[in-house]
């Protein structure tokens, strides 16, 4: 079975950036937007990552512009976005499309392995990786970051 380690990304900043490069760590995928109703989600997911990463858990940020435009700008001016009005130090993707025949082949897979549910229907869908690559869960737009569900799954996640 293919597990998410098997995916790499372009990093905001054009390295290359590897799935592998968080085995052994749980991984919180969220497709997010500059320019959205829920871009204040940012500040939970920021939250989450200073609470858990010491523990295992890294957040990662897929930028994408498929919902409603929402995400038009470059790779550097999402990047100044998120640091500055956010704060955010979490590491972020350049910007991919996360539905349909040109989504990322992590947001496919995701969907082949957990169901409809993991497909993004708006921006801030959650998908939850385990330290081996492996599926856990995924979480809609609209639950807030640091709702107890996720929280949940996390430290599950992270404590296996």
């Amino acid at each position: 079975m293919t597990t998410a380690h098997a995916f790499s990304f372009k990093s905001i900043d054009g390295s290359s950036l590897s799935m592998k490069d968080f085995a052994d760590k749980a991984v919180l995928v969220v497709n997010v937007a500059s320019k959205c109703g829920l871009t204040p989600q940012y500040s939970g997911l920021e939250r989450l990552y200073t609470r858990y990463r010491d523990q295992g858990l890294v957040v990662l940020g897929v930028p994408c512009n498929q919902f409603l435009g929402q995400e038009p700008g470059t790779e550097e001016q999402i990047q100044t976005f998120c640091s500055t009005t956010y704060g955010v130090d979490f590491p972020l993707t350049a910007k991919n499309d996360v539905k349909g025949k040109s989504a990322h082949p992590f947001f496919t897979w995701a969907v082949e392995t957990l169901g409809k549910d993991a497909k993004p229907g708006w921006n801030f869908h959650k998908i939850l990786v385990g330290k081996q690559g492996e599926p856990l869960a995924t979480f809609g737009s609209r639950m807030d970051p640091e709702d107890s569900k996720i929280v949940r799954a996390i430290e599950e996640a992270i404590s296996a």
